[in-house]
């Protein structure tokens, strides 16, 4: 069944809400966990699968998103029939080369939609981190006849801290069906978040966006989802284990903070699906007689002769001496000289803190650097 599947990731997501986290580059692309990128886990999802056609709708600040997918060859999609297709935008008659929402993306790339020789299509974005296969969502779909069904799981409205990004509640009937969306309500009553997926059948995601943009609406869930409550059937299927989300810097810098929970960990890692992504040769960490390290996950490349405590640190970052770090994220190759302290601090790639320095964040709003500063 799943052979008859093909996989549209949207990872062209513009967030404010990141700040200086997507300045050169997308939420798709965002580093998170000491060595993956967010797009590893729906694409490791859909290669679980068996989903061997995947295409990559791809906008603006692509290029690290393009460096680190390449040829699809760690996700086994370097292939000669189907395979990983990264989908830029271009400028024709019909598109300027900026699209208008994500209707608008999915309308830039229908010769490929048009070209896939599979039935069903798995549309997702890339700021939801989360691990499962959709052999169960995709059988739910045909048995209960949806036009489309909505991924889901239960959240509590709250725990968005009032910075809410693509934020959406469903409402369903007694038999699973979509009654009701809402779109960033602070005042929702409903508990089912949606996590951005969907199965629907090609032919029809077809027809919709058509209708959509001959109509000049360019909105994936308030224009094509919520207008056409009525007139399709969408289903809601619910998601049971971890899920993280890329709304805010806070949410972000909560999401690494749960790689350290052993049971985050053993849901998103020990499964029975791997997350795979881009290889890159390091020696091992090397820790110096001086270092300290506590519940913290090093990288490979690392240099520790400081101290590290509750701390996510990625490839080739170096902790000089007498370096207090605590509550942080630091990413590729950043260095942070003789002591220093950084406490609830997020470094963007390439952070140079010089010697003797102290930043000291707040765990809803950490301190970012950005990348290539020096501090």
């Amino acid at each position: 069944m799943i052979r008859d599947a093909f996989g549209l990731i949207y990872a062209g997501e513009q967030n404010i809400n990141l700040r200086e986290l997507v300045y050169l580059r997308t939420v798709g692309a965002l580093p998170v966990g000491g060595r993956y990128r967010s797009i590893d886990f729906v694409l490791s999802n859909m290669v679980n699968t068996g989903i061997h056609n995947v295409g990559v709708i791809a906008q603006r600040s692509y290029h690290s998103l393009m460096d680190h997918l390449g040829s699809g060859k760690e996700w086994d999609l370097s292939r000669k029939s189907d395979g990983l297709f990264i989908l830029p935008p271009y400028s024709s008659s019909e598109n300027m080369g900026s699209y208008r929402g994500i209707v608008d993306a999915i309308k830039g790339v229908m010769g490929y939609i048009r070209r896939s020789k599979q039935q069903y299509c798995i549309f997702s974005g890339s700021y939801t981190i989360y691990n499962r296969t959709y052999d169960d969502m995709l059988k739910y779909h045909i048995d209960t006849g949806a036009d489309i069904t909505m991924l889901y799981n239960e959240e509590e409205a709250d725990s968005f801290k009032g910075e809410r990004f693509k934020d959406v509640r469903i409402h369903q009937n007694e038999e699973g069906r979509v009654i009701d969306l809402e779109i960033n309500s602070p005042l929702t009553d409903s508990k089912k978040a949606g996590m951005d997926t969907y199965v629907i059948r090609k032919e029809l995601l077809e027809y919709l966006v058509e209708d959509c943009v001959s109509r000049g609406k360019y909105n994936f869930v308030s224009d094509l989802l919520m207008n056409n409550l009525n007139r399709i059937r969408i289903m809601g299927f619910k998601h049971e284990g971890y899920v993280g989300r890329l709304h805010s810097v806070a949410s972000y810098y909560k999401l690494n903070m749960d790689f350290l929970d052993v049971d985050v960990q053993q849901d998103l890692f020990y499964a029975n699906n791997r997350i795979y992504t881009k290889i890159k040769d390091e020696v091992p960490a090397k820790y110096a007689k001086t270092s300290n390290v506590k519940n913290s996950l090093i990288a490979n490349g690392c240099i520790i002769e400081g101290e590290v405590e509750d701390s996510i640190l990625f490839r080739s970052v170096y902790v000089g001496k007498g370096a207090k770090i605590k509550n942080c994220v630091i990413m590729q190759d950043s260095e942070i000289y003789n002591n220093s302290t950084l406490e609830y601090v997020i470094l963007d790639k390439s952070v140079n803190i010089r010697q003797g320095r102290r930043l000291v964040g707040d765990e809803v709003f950490p301190v970012v650097i950005r990348k290539g500063a020096i501090v």
